[in-house]
């Protein structure tokens, strides 16, 4: 693989989410609630898609409505329109014991949404997994997770991959392809040190991971031994995917957020070739009732 290059002038506070589809990477700046687009030209700057009044986790693209989100977003799901605008799907962590906010989240292969929830302080087992169905029903999947990140899919959609960030775990779960059920868990990896944070899944099986704190990107055999180590110039790598126009560029967000002395590079973008691709960011496949009212062009 290539050495990692910077890609953008940007810096961002907690840049995550990075996802390809499209023919583009987008990605979100967390606590800024922004959604931006990664230049074609690396020595330009991130293009704004949409400004929320609140955090904005992750997004992926619904099938069919170009322009149109489904978002992990301040305290629950939300779509987001060509224009910018919020309609809530739900709002489960709206009351919890300790403030929260959304996280992670993505499409499996199947067209369902998922995404987790933390504590804002980060609160022991405060957070959780949400599943959204195609149908636009919400259930609250797993319970008990300090910092959920992921979650990322084998090809099939038959195994999920969570990190709990805050415990440097990441678990491994069977996936009932018709129902979105989940099996028992199985340990996937231990981290000795940072914390696994975005993930995804590439053409062999293989299980990309950012590590915060460390300033690297791991890639996990199927297995869950590691095959190699990507050290990057900043401390907290973040989110990742593997996109471009074959699937073999490998892009990374970072972050600022808690450094005393961020670095020039602490916040960038980052970009390098692999040889194993992966594939374009899933869709959310609204069906029924979410696809006519939930997703229905409302201009």
């Amino acid at each position: 693989m290539t050495t990692p290059t910077v890609h953008g002038t940007d810096r961002l506070e907690l840049g995550e989410g990075i996802r390809w589809t499209d023919g583009r990477a987008v990605l979100t700046d967390i606590l800024s609630g922004r959604l931006l687009s990664a230049p074609d030209d690396p020595a330009a700057s991130l293009g704004l898609i949409a400004r929320l009044p609140f955090p904005l986790g992750a997004v992926a693209p619904v099938e069919g409505r170009p322009g149109r989100w489904i978002a992990a977003a301040g305290t629950g799901i939300c779509r987001i329109d060509d224009a910018g605008r919020v309609e809530w799907i739900a709002r489960p962590e709206d009351g919890a014991p300790v403030p929260m906010r959304m996280n992670d989240g993505v499409a499996d292969p199947h067209g369902r949404f998922w995404a987790g929830s933390m504590a804002y302080e980060a609160t022991e087992d405060a957070g959780s997994l949400y599943r959204v169905d195609r149908d636009g029903r919400v259930t609250r999947v797993l319970r008990d997770i300090t910092v959920p990140n992921g979650p990322a899919f084998t090809a099939d959609g038959t195994v999920m991959y969570l990190a709990d960030s805050a415990r440097g775990i990441i678990r491994r779960y069977p996936v009932d392809p018709d129902t979105g059920d989940l099996g028992e868990p199985g340990l996937f990896v231990t981290l000795g040190s940072g914390s696994p944070d975005g993930m995804t899944a590439d053409a062999e099986g293989g299980l990309w991971t950012a590590v915060w704190g460390t300033g690297q990107v791991h890639r996990y055999h199927p297995d869950g031994t590691l095959d190699r180590v990507v050290e990057l110039a900043a401390v907290q790598p973040a989110g990742l995917c593997l996109g471009g126009p074959d699937g073999r560029t490998l892009l990374v967000t970072s972050a600022r957020i808690g450094l005393p002395e961020p670095g020039p590079l602490d916040g960038a973008v980052f970009a390098a070739r692999v040889d194993i691709p992966g594939a374009p960011a899933a869709s959310y496949r609204p069906v029924g009732t979410a696809d006519a009212t939930i997703f229905a062009d409302t201009r």
